[in-house]
Order: C-alpha cells, then structure tokens, then sequence
C-alpha cells in the first residue's frame, strides 16, 4: 500500500485528510500548528513532527492558503524538496491541492523536478462540508504517469477528478472556476436585492428561481443561509479577492478581456474594506443591500479566532 502524507490540515485540508484515513490510508500529517491535527490523529492518522519526517511518505499532498506558503512548505529551507533522500524511501510525487497562480506552480514544479520528485497540481471544487459529504471535484496537471498513479485517491477525497495537461492548466481551471463563482454571487444577490426591493419576500423570491432551471445546487444549498443572512465562512471574501487577484492578473497575461469579473472584483474590495472579509463571501449582498436601500439584519461579521 502506498503511504501518503498530508501538510495543512485548516478547513478544507483536514476535510480532505479525512477522507483519505477513512478509505483506510495509512497518512501521515504535519500542519505548522500541531493542535490543529489532533481530529486527524483520533482517526487513525501519524502525526509527524518535521517536514522532513512527511518525506517517508511515497505521495504528498499540500493544503496551503497562499503561493507564498507553498513556496515556502515545498521548496523553502526546510521545505519538502530541501532534503536529500535514499531512491528506495524517496518521495515520489508532490500533489498541492492550494488555489495558486501558473507562475507559482510552475515555480514549484521546476524545483521538484530538479529534486526528482513529480509535481502535480490538483485544486479542489468544493467547500469544507461538500468535501465531507464526498462531493467536492478536483481538477489536476502534470506528468500523466504521475496523475494515473495517483488518481485512486484522488476519487477517494472527491467525485470527479479529471486530468487537463502536463503543465499548469490545471492551476487556470480552477481560477476560472472561482471567477465564474464570484461572478454568480454577485448576480444573484443582485437579483434578490431587486426582487426584494419590489416587494417579493426574499425567501419566496429564491423558492421560485430554484424551481427553475436556472437553479443549481449551490444555490438550493445556500438559500438559508442568504435568507438568514448567515454569514458563517464556508469561503471567505478575503480569499475570493485572492483568487480575483490570480485569476485576472492570468487573464491579463494572455490578453483576455473580463469586464464583468473585474467589476466583481472591486465589489469584492468594497466588501471587505466594509468589514467583511472574513465573512462568508455569500456576505456580498449585505453590500448590496446597502447601496440598494434595504435593511441588513446583520450587525457583527466572522473574524478570524
């Protein structure tokens, strides 16, 4: 059996961890805070205590919030690609599962081929309870061999998993997904704002539009919490802005114009210099509400703990 190892265990990499120990996995885990694994530990999990230690494994995976946290957790001093290995223990593929930009990763991958070491590139569609429930989608690139080995346990964290390429186009995929997620955000809570300003009680307004076939499950899935005005983080504004900021600085690069998502963007930036940044990004419509002239009933917003 293939021995796994696991770096970042926040929201979205303990989820995903998760999954893979329940399928039977021998994983092991580091995360910068050691307290944060002890969930992963009680399922069957080793925690490990260096980075280093991770290198026993024969595939690692990385969860990280920034490019920045991959550089530094893959190629920094200290870093996964840092250690002289025995070919009969080395580790074999490096798997980051981050939302980074192109440059980034093939940042990483340059530096794991000089180590010897596969890189694939494979973010993840889906929130912390999509991961849990098995329904997340992960989108993947890199040297083909690397992915089919690997591709098991990919369908072991999500339903879908699908290969794009031997480079970064995997790292675009996603950007333009989270663009296209913003982008609906935004829409919708336009929409809303403008039905209930007419006088349409918000809820009825959103049990009609998910009747239709312009429905999806998404949306079915975060009715209540717009109705409430619940803006638990699933997905916070200030990552979503990230995000904006990778996916129009590629879209710059290879000249493709986006006039609706960089709009989306400043509406992101107000957003959060409004205090929401670490609310749930679905929080976009109590900007909304504001410039539309409708009460918020939310008074306090998420912060980081």
């Amino acid at each position: 059996m293939t021995k796994l190892g696991w770096l970042g265990t926040g929201r979205m990499g303990a989820a995903m961890a998760a999954r893979l120990i329940d399928a039977g996995n021998d994983v092991l885990i580091w995360n910068r805070t050691a307290a944060k694994t002890a969930p992963l530990v009680e399922k069957g999990a080793t925690r490990v205590e260096t980075v280093a230690d991770l290198c026993a494994a024969d595939v690692v995976f990385t969860m990280v919030s920034t490019p920045r946290d991959l550089e530094e957790v893959a190629a920094g001093p200290g870093g996964l690609l840092a250690y002289e290995q025995e070919p009969e223990t080395a580790l074999k593929v490096l798997v980051d599962c981050s939302t980074v930009s192109m440059e980034t990763s093939a940042w990483v991958r340059a530096r794991a081929a000089k180590a010897g070491v596969a890189f694939l590139a494979a973010p993840v569609s889906g929130n912390p309870h999509v991961v849990a429930s098995g329904g997340a989608s992960i989108v993947a690139s890199g040297p083909r061999d690397s992915y089919d080995l690997v591709a098991p346990y990919l369908l072991q964290i999500a339903k879908v998993a699908v290969w794009t390429g031997e480079e970064e186009q995997s790292r675009l995929v996603k950007l333009c997904h989270n663009l296209y997620l913003g982008v609906m955000v935004q829409a919708l809570v336009e929409v809303t704002s403008l039905a209930e300003k007419g006088g349409t009680d918000r809820a009825a307004f959103l049990e009609f539009l998910n009747g239709t076939v312009l429905g999806s499950d998404w949306v079915r899935k975060r009715t209540k919490d717009l109705v409430a005005q619940d803006w638990t983080p699933t997905f916070t504004t200030e990552l979503l802005r990230k995000d904006f900021d990778l996916g129009l600085g590629a879209a710059r690069a290879l000249e493709v114009p986006m006039p609706v998502a960089a709009s989306v963007h400043q509406l992101i930036q107000s957003a959060i210099g409004s205090g929401l940044r670490d609310a749930d990004f679905l929080s976009l419509f109590v900007q909304q509400a504001r410039i539309a002239g409708l009460p918020t009933e939310t008074d306090q917003f998420p912060t980081k703990s």
